[in-house]
């Protein structure tokens, strides 16, 4: 394991946009409104501990469960584009649960499923087919400080970026998405056959 900066900020502009906390900020401003304060470094640390969880033992999950990585990073090249075609045309593919009360808001649906959902838990799994194990904890890391700020600046955000910055920065996080699954569809396909 070394650490390596191209790694590092390659793993982290994918996670980026996977996990998409700034296009989820009018999310966490209706969740806001009905519940009350969300609570940022402890959404921060819970979502922080999953990814983290699963980035060590998601392979081990996957070894016993007889699932080649491989086949989990096309599975997650499907996710991840199924995400980007959310991102782009503005359709939901993906139904949220909204169904938590005011004390666990800050853990459901914030830091799961929103920041540490089922996209990020595939992309961590499919990125480490291709980066070192340290350079994908360091990009978890700094998205974690990230989301942390964007939690804490999530109205001041919305009002400098507006209606049409949130959706301009939405779609064209959706199209880098798009390539992602495309090119990790397009490199993990060909092993399985």
């Amino acid at each position: 394991m070394e650490i390596n900066f191209a790694e590092i900020g390659k793993a982290f502009m994918i996670l980026f946009a996977v996990i998409d906390i700034v296009g989820s900020i009018p999310v966490i401003i209706k969740i806001k409104q009905k519940t009350g304060d969300i609570h940022a470094l402890r959404a921060s640390i819970v979502a922080l501990g999953i990814m983290l969880g699963f980035l060590f033992a998601g392979e081990r999950l996957l070894g016993f469960l007889g699932v080649d990585p491989k086949a989990f990073a096309v599975a997650g090249s499907l996710i991840i584009f199924a995400l980007a075609v959310e991102m782009i045309f503005n359709v939901q593919l993906f139904k949220d649960d909204e169904s938590s009360s005011n004390k666990t808001v800050s853990i459901v649906p914030i830091a799961f499923p929103i920041i540490a959902g089922a996209g990020s838990m595939t992309t961590i799994v499919s990125l480490q087919v291709e980066y070192d194990l340290i350079n994908i904890a360091i990009a978890i890391l700094l998205n974690m400080i990230v989301v942390f700020t964007v939690l804490k600046l999530t109205r001041r955000i919305e009002h400098i970026l507006g209606k049409g910055g949130m959706a301009i920065l939405q779609k064209v996080f959706g199209i880098i998405l798009l390539a992602i699954a495309v090119k990790l569809f397009a490199d993990n396909i060909q092993a399985l056959f």
